[in-house]
């Protein structure tokens, strides 16, 4: 198992030491590090920056989010970037939640699967450069539809350094990871759980299936975060991790739209995210905060003392996935490191 850093997006403002903090990670062998976007900082400028002062850490969006940005100018940053970065650069992307593109973005969240496949297919127009982009599909058409009939497809003027450049997939939903598995060359899982492991193994395998070159699954990569706190005392550590698993159980869609509360229910967990979100969505923060219960967070992170985490992470090293994903810990990188990596 792969490690890699997650910093994620800023709050107010950039975070501390970042740049000591990811030289510090590809000295201790981390693979990758990655950025995110919701709706402050975006995932680009900060990995650009960051990656600029490393030299051999991979570097990736998890995740580049659809809407806000055509597919062709997102395959003209993935190329820019991986030309400038060596070939380090994977390109990271998720459609987000209805919350980010209605609210945030003013695009409609309809179809999200088709949404996805026609943003995929144009990027990977755009990168293997093979002929000039045209694409009706229905939501995007290039060119666009108009009486002009002088208007001509386009090819990149800048050659790919890599055509087979990685693209990853953040998904939740059942059919969404078969998406991934089917176009793409990695998923994104959000609060996994290695109980959930045969479930999402059935999935890949369904999406697996659909590729054009079966082969191409040997090299299928999944990046998952995993929160990681240690102490020695079991519930101080799972408080640290309570208030993150009530916004997303509780705030982050609506009643009908939650993907992350539906994770947490096919754990098993109905009861205890109905009255999680129940509260949160009623201003009941305390309240909701207060229902994620210690077994809910150890399904989905690495808590307790260095002996547990330990013996713990033997069922994570069994899973589909490739590369743990951490967040920036300062100090603790070292001992994250070094339980890993060995």
């Amino acid at each position: 198992m792969k490690l890699g850093l997650q910093m994620g997006y800023w709050g107010a403002g950039p975070p501390q030491d970042a740049i000591q903090t990811i030289q510090h990670a590809e000295r201790l062998g981390f693979d990758s590090v990655w950025t995110s976007e919701a709706y402050g900082s975006d995932a680009i400028s900060p990995i650009a920056w960051w990656g600029a002062h490393t030299s051999k850490i991979r570097l990736g969006t998890a995740i580049m989010q659809i809407s806000a940005r055509r597919p062709t100018a997102t395959a003209m940053t993935a190329m820019t970037l991986d030309h400038l970065s060596g070939g380090r650069f994977t390109l990271g992307l998720g459609v987000s939640g209805p919350g980010v593109v209605q609210g945030w973005y003013g695009e409609t969240f309809s179809s999200p699967l088709m949404h996805t496949r026609e943003y995929l297919e144009i990027i990977r127009r755009v990168i293997k450069r093979q002929e000039p982009v045209s694409f009706d599909g229905r939501f995007y058409q290039i060119p666009f539809n108009t009486s002009d009939v002088t208007l001509k497809p386009l090819r990149s003027t800048v050659h790919p350094l890599r055509d087979d450049l990685g693209i990853y997939l953040a998904a939740e939903g059942p059919k969404n990871v078969e998406l991934a598995a089917e176009i793409a060359d990695g998923w994104f899982p959000l609060w996994f759980s290695p109980r959930s492991d045969a479930y999402y193994r059935a999935r890949l395998e369904s999406g697996f299936v659909r590729r054009p070159n079966p082969l191409a699954t040997y090299n299928f990569e999944v990046v998952c975060p995993v929160p990681v706190v240690i102490d020695r005392d079991l519930e101080s550590a799972a408080d640290k991790l309570r208030p993150l698993l009530a916004l997303y159980i509780g705030g982050m869609g609506s009643t009908t739209t939650n993907f992350h509360k539906r994770v947490f229910e096919r754990l098993g967990y109905e009861e205890q995210c109905k009255k999680i979100q129940d509260a949160y969505l009623a201003g009941r923060k305390s309240e909701a905060i207060s229902g994620v219960t210690t077994e809910m967070v150890e399904d989905v992170s690495l808590v307790g003392s260095l002996g547990k985490i330990r013996d713990d992470l033997d069922k994570w090293r069994e899973t589909v996935i490739t590369t743990m994903l951490v967040s920036n810990f300062g100090g603790e990188l070292d001992t994250i490191a070094e339980l890993v990596l060995g």
